[in-house]
């Protein structure tokens, strides 16, 4: 391996703890030296930009794109969230929301919760702040609000030793930067954002920035959660996208192992341009299934909609409230009441004429605060979240 090739690697730190010898990884600084051989990427590449342009498009045409995005997003978080080993799925987070019982552990379920917030604010601060470290803190901040993660610290980077697999960092599977280190390395990768002078697609960028962020591992909980959240970020801020519409958790989860084997290679081998083509294959995939899903989800409400129309019992209240559970699938009496502002009877009314169109159903067999659900559409969004398809976590790799 000639010596220029070693700077792709960064390097190894010989540290000790109780009497121990481990290695601490440092990793080189963006964008890689010897530069990165995009030649065989550009059709991948151009594969993935107009994957998105169609994903950006579909979003335009939308009636209304934010009731899509304000599900879409809480299916992220659920994946998000699985990948570290929750328990959560979307029905769970719905019904959380709706002050039900959840039926999985509740810090499983706030974690959760916790993700929408930090995205949701993050979309809100880029209107203020650009992507930066202090960004990064406050939506750390966020995100372990709640949960097992409220005690990790939250919106602080770390000031001990952590570590990927293993009881300790000498026999660990990764062992991030040290804290001496930590900031040094986060400098580099804020400046990697900011500098106007690397000239990289934007793809390229968010890639390389997903695999350093996670190599440094700056925070005690929570670094894989958020380094995923970041990526739509940076999608935003570069301006691929014009809504945050693609969340690459399900392609991570669906092939966690290489995933985790693709950012070990880069820091082992200086693999940089393999973890390039498997994201890229990411954004597409998920682009193009992101693309599906809204037309089968814009279809579904067409069809329905025409039902409800061309039904005798047809409302204003009827429309009012089919309207609202495009946004929240899964709600209860007393919120549809408040979110639509209708009297008790006339929800009751309008619940029993959709119940009877077979677009609603009624899943709590309460008397009082009934509890209902737009099946179909739910069935749409929770392809991919179901508990069963998570595997075994890669090398045994512990919570982060």
């Amino acid at each position: 391996m000639s010596k220029d090739f070693k700077n792709r690697l960064g390097h190894l730190l010989s540290l000790s703890l109780g009497g121990e010898y481990y290695h601490s990884y440092i990793p080189p600084v963006l964008p890689p030296n010897p530069p990165l051989d995009l030649e065989g990427l550009y059709p991948l590449l151009d594969q993935a930009n107009t994957a998105l342009g169609c994903l950006d498009g579909m979003s335009q045409i939308l009636p209304d794109a934010s009731l899509f995005i304000y599900m879409y997003i809480r299916k992220e978080a659920v994946l998000s969230s699985q990948i570290e080993g929750t328990q959560s799925s979307l029905s769970s987070l719905l019904l959380f929301e709706n002050q039900e019982s959840p039926g999985v552990p509740m810090d499983d379920v706030q974690e959760v919760s916790c993700y929408v917030s930090a995205l949701y604010y993050g979309l809100e601060r880029l209107h203020d702040l650009p992507l930066s470290l202090r960004l990064i803190k406050e939506l750390h901040a966020k995100l372990m609000a709640s949960g097992r993660g409220a005690l990790k610290d939250p919106g602080e980077f770390r000031r001990s030793q952590n570590w990927i697999g293993g009881s300790r960092p000498g026999n660990a599977v990764f062992v991030p930067p040290p804290p001496e280190k930590l900031m040094e390395c986060l400098g580099d990768l804020e400046d990697f954002l900011y500098n106007k002078q690397i000239k990289l697609p934007a793809l390229v960028k968010a890639a390389l920035f997903h695999v350093q962020f996670e190599s440094i591992h700056p925070f005690l909980d929570g670094n894989g959660r958020l380094g995923r959240l970041l990526i739509t970020f940076i999608l935003c801020v570069e301006g691929l996208l014009k809504e945050p519409l693609l969340y690459l958790s399900l392609y991570f989860k669906t092939n966690r192992q290489a995933y985790y084997a693709h950012l070990q290679a880069v820091r082992k081998e200086g693999a940089w341009e393999s973890w390039i083509a498997f994201f890229l294959k990411g954004v597409v995939e998920t682009a193009r299934q992101a693309t599906e899903t809204a037309k089968t989800v814009l279809e579904l409400f067409k069809k329905d909609r025409l039902m409800i129309e061309q039904s005798k019992s047809s409302t204003a209240s009827v429309l009012a409230i089919y309207h609202y559970f495009q946004k929240a699938p899964l709600s209860n009496t007393k919120k549809i009441k408040e979110a639509c502002q209708l009297s008790l009877p006339t929800v009751l009314r309008s619940l029993n004429t959709l119940e009877k169109l077979g677009i609603l159903k009624e899943i709590s067999g309460k008397e009082r605060h009934k509890l209902y659900a737009y099946s179909l559409y739910l069935d749409i969004l929770n392809q991919g979240t179901e508990l069963g398809v998570i595997k075994d976590d890669f090398l045994g790799l512990k919570k982060s």
